[in-house]
């Protein structure tokens, strides 16, 4: 990677160095005062705020995985505008384009800080136009949960949205009106968060299979509802049907066959994305094909991967989070459909799912001569998205492979730069386009494995050239020299930074 590592960070940012182990953090984890069922149960998000004594300076925190249909962080920050808090600084797992209200917040001045690993929307527009006084650090899954782990991120009091919950705390997402299934992002806020606040809709007696513990938790707030949970389905979650993108499944699965990945045993993980998934369906069919199982799937499971399970394909699936109703259902009901945390996921303090994968699937908006890939940002530097567990995966898998198409609304996706890098080269084995598969030369393994076997390989320059050629060279669209944000790594190094761009198209 030569291109990211020497570009700006803001004057006085320290990026974490590393080196805490986990016996210096457990006394760091914050259990709740003993009281009374009757005082812990409350019904006014105001008297949370009295109680929780949440004032100006406050750092608050929430997760995603009712993804556009949450309304806890909306809910909180209600609360906090009617309040007039100050200087707040939020670490919600994920922002999307419901959080209307954080916008207007950064815009007042009230929200002065943001760590987050994903953001979409109007408060990603008034970031990137400079609105926010303080500076926004985007981490992945696994870094969030490392940065919380090791106090880089001090939580003062977790708002966790709990579909299923007692009165004493306990919950899981499993059922309920709101059930969104696994609660990975959460439970690290469970743990380390100084105050932690149950938010839920649905209270019952009894929880089994608690991923929320009620001995960690200060207050159970019930109110009548907590979220929509068709929000989950925010993305795509289904096979595409674009014949490009078959193409490019093809060839991913030939790619990963050549290479000897698809032995009995092997792990994987995919995105949700069209393409990925198209890649999961020709693995399905490999498997088959081969009389052989996959030992284990993970991430964000999606109704696809689940029926790869149901019939026998994959033995078990690891989830920190759900990505449509369908996963839901299945993790409620299916002890080897496993609900994890994020740091079980993906944290370099844990013994990580990630760092057990042979093959990851992974998507990109953008791809350079150095192999860094691009999906925080689109070509004008606006923010898009984020890494989520994109560079975490990247960086443990044992062969990363990149899937998109060579030109994406008539851009080209493989360039000299990319605008922001979120996941480094370093960690980026394939790529692979409708037009050729690019090795990276670091990997002389697996180009010798894939050497003569057919396959249309060619170098990420040769990639570069052709999407040139078709669509010519695009201009890059000047960005401002203020730092609005940066990206970190899995382990809190910092990859690049996030340039102010005037916020909205």
């Amino acid at each position: 990677m030569k291109n990211a590592l020497d570009r700006h960070v803001p004057a006085g940012f320290t990026p974490y160095s590393g080196g805490i182990d986990k016996e210096t953090l457990r006394p760091r984890i914050h259990k709740r005062p003993a009281v009374n069922k009757k005082d812990k149960l409350v019904s006014d998000i105001a008297l949370v705020f009295d109680r929780l004594k949440i004032g100006d300076g406050a750092t608050l925190s929430f997760h995603h995985h009712l993804r556009a249909g949450d309304e806890v962080m909306n809910l909180a920050l209600s609360e906090a505008k009617r309040r007039g808090l100050k200087n707040l600084t939020l670490a919600p797992s994920s922002v999307f384009p419901n959080h209307k209200l954080l916008a207007e917040m950064i815009e007042s001045g009230a929200v002065r800080r943001i760590y987050t690993d994903y953001l979409n929307g109007p408060a990603a527009a008034a970031i990137c136009g400079g609105k926010m006084d303080g500076l926004l650090v985007m981490d992945t899954h696994g870094g969030r949960s490392y940065a919380i782990e090791t106090g880089d991120i001090e939580i003062d009091v977790a708002f966790i949205a709990t579909p299923c919950a007692t009165a004493a705390g306990d919950g899981n997402g499993f059922f309920g009106p709101s059930a969104c299934g696994s609660l990975g992002y959460a439970v690290s806020d469970m743990y380390y968060a100084k105050r932690k606040v149950v938010v839920t809709d649905y209270l019952v007696e009894e929880v089994e299979n608690k991923q929320i513990i009620g001995e960690y938790i200060d207050y159970v707030l019930k109110v009548d509802r907590i979220g929509r949970r068709e929000g989950i389905m925010s993305g795509t979650t289904r096979i595409t049907r674009d014949p490009v993108g078959l193409l490019i499944a093809d060839a991913a699965a030939r790619v990963l066959a050549a290479a000897g990945a698809l032995e009995d045993g092997f792990s994987f993980q995919t995105g949700a994305g069209g393409i990925s998934l198209a890649v999961a369906d020709r693995l399905k069919r490999y498997i088959k094909e081969k009389n052989i199982s996959a030992a284990f799937a993970s991430g964000g499971i999606t109704e696809y991967i689940v029926a790869m399970h149901n019939e026998g394909l994959v033995r078990d699936l690891y989830d920190v989070q759900c990505f449509d109703l369908a996963a839901v259902a299945s993790i409620g009901k299916n002890e080897r459909h496993r609900a994890i945390s994020a740091a079980q996921y993906a944290s370099i303090l844990e013994n990580n799912v990630a760092d057990r994968l042979d093959i990851v699937i992974l998507g990109a908006t953008e791809v350079d001569t150095d192999f860094n890939v691009n999906v925080t940002t689109a070509s004008d530097g606006l923010i898009i998205g984020g890494s989520g567990g994109h560079a975490d995966t990247a960086n443990g898998a044992r062969i990363t492979v990149i899937v998109t198409p060579l030109l994406k609304t008539r851009l080209p996706v493989v360039k000299d730069r990319v605008v922001t890098v979120t996941t480094p080269g370093r960690d980026v084995d394939i790529v692979v386009t409708e037009r050729g598969i690019a090795v990276n030369p670091a990997r002389a393994d697996l180009l010798e494995k894939l050497a003569g076997k057919g396959l249309p390989l060619v170098t990420i320059e040769e990639l570069r050239d052709k999407a040139i050629k078709i669509a010519g060279r695009p201009e890059r669209v000047p960005l401002g020299k203020r730092v609005v944000g940066v990206v970190r790594h899995r382990d809190l190094s910092v990859v690049d930074a996030i340039y102010e761009t005037g916020g909205r198209r």
